[in-house]
């Protein structure tokens, strides 16, 4: 099997994992050997609710029963697509009450843009340094690392960037500017908080020159952080949401939220605006709802502060130079990159699963589970201390 996976599968880099896979339930992955590995990475922040949880299993079920895909986006009127905007909107803050259903966070990102652009009638993007908003040609024009854009250019023009947390840069932002596009917690920078009410800053200069704002909380919502969406803890509210990842259960979705106003742009002059074949695809917008549904009968987003204590209390190590992030999106930023890689391989052979992150090198990713139990989050942080110690060493 890895001699095919490496042979007729394309790569995305020289030296992947290679974990052959069995079989998944709740927080652990299984190998060919039945081996169990505690699942610290949740499929990149998307398994919120761990493997194969039984109500999102049986609405998928229960959809496939019914019928799978019937038409191309927005033509007909169906029932789980329908029942997941509403979902969405009855939990957000208004104007956030209209839903553009996506394959994937990616897509996502590139329906915003464009309804930024006509919207405001505006072209220019103000996107931050070391941003991550996804691979395609428009998203990768507003992701801030060229090691990342410089083989793909030209990318679209029009983007400015700016450093995320910096306040001097935002005088940047001008009548010219369609949108500001910034993750609410920078991911692939290194878990980065906003700080000092950068985001009510950014806010208040974007309405000041007529500007949209654009957070993409692809990794960050769906209660990662301890709230629905990130942004609901630094007290403002977008223009344009972009999510993702965790909301389809492990099943892929993307979506961009804005007002009633502003998507109805999207009908004409051109009509067809932003089309796509099987965005809100009914089952899994089926699964999607059962994810959401679970999220809001329990605890666990608020339970996800408290695991967050938990395991910034245990994770005390002299390696570990900070934990960044918020709630169940964490980053241990250890002394050096050759640290984290020893680190995040062996815990693999620990049977633990932890992953890194996009353009910090000193970074390990520690995004598991929301429904990780507190016995699961000390058998995890345990083998990351019993490897550190043997760094130390």
């Amino acid at each position: 099997m890895k001699n095919d996976f490496l042979a007729y599968q394309a790569q995305t880099s020289q030296h992947p994992l290679g974990l052959e896979i069995k079989s998944a339930k709740g927080c652990h992955v299984y190998d060919k050997n039945n081996k169990p590995y505690l699942d610290f990475i949740a499929g990149v922040s998307a398994n919120v609710l761990g493997h194969q949880p039984e109500s999102v299993i049986k609405a998928i079920k229960k959809q496939l029963d019914n019928y799978m895909h019937v038409m191309v986006y927005g033509e007909f009127i169906q029932e789980p697509q329908v029942a997941l905007a509403k979902f969405l909107a009855k939990h957000l803050p208004e104007p956030l009450h209209c839903t553009y259903l996506t394959n994937s966070g990616t897509e996502a990102t590139e329906g915003a843009i464009k309804l930024a652009k006509r919207v405001t009638g505006r072209a220019e993007i103000i996107a931050a340094h070391r941003a991550y908003h996804g691979n395609t040609q428009g998203a990768m024009s507003v992701c801030g690392e060229e090691s990342q854009n410089r083989a793909f250019r030209p990318l679209i023009p029009g983007v400015r960037f700016i450093t995320f947390n910096r306040e001097t840069d935002l005088d940047l932002i001008s009548e010219n500017t369609a949108a500001v596009i910034l993750e609410t917690i920078q991911g692939g920078a290194g878990f980065i908080v906003p700080h000092e009410n950068y985001l009510k800053k950014v806010k208040a200069r974007c309405e000041a020159v007529g500007a949209l704002l654009i957070l993409d909380e692809i990794q960050s919502g769906i209660g990662r952080t301890g709230q629905f969406f990130g942004f609901q803890h630094f007290g403002i509210i977008p223009d344009i949401i972009v999510t993702g990842k965790g909301l389809g259960g492990g099943m892929p979705i993307g979506a961009f939220i804005s007002s009633n106003s502003n998507m109805s742009l999207l009908t004409e002059n051109p009509k067809l605006g932003h089309i796509t074949t099987f965005g809100g695809h009914p089952v899994i917008a089926a699964s999607a709802l059962a994810t959401l549904k679970e999220l809001f009968s329990t605890t666990l987003i608020e339970q996800t502060l408290t695991k967050e204590k938990l395991m910034r209390k245990l994770l005390v190590h002299e390696q570990i130079i900070e934990i960044r992030g918020k709630g169940l999106m964490l980053a241990l930023i250890l002394k050096d990159p050759q640290s984290a890689n020893i680190l995040i391989m062996e815990a693999m052979q620990e049977g633990l699963l932890l992953f890194w992150l996009l353009y910090e090198p000193r970074a390990v990713r520690i995004t598991p589970p929301l429904n990780i139990s507190e016995q699961e989050i000390k058998k995890g942080c345990g083998i990351i201390l019993k490897i550190l110690n043997k760094l130390k060493a």
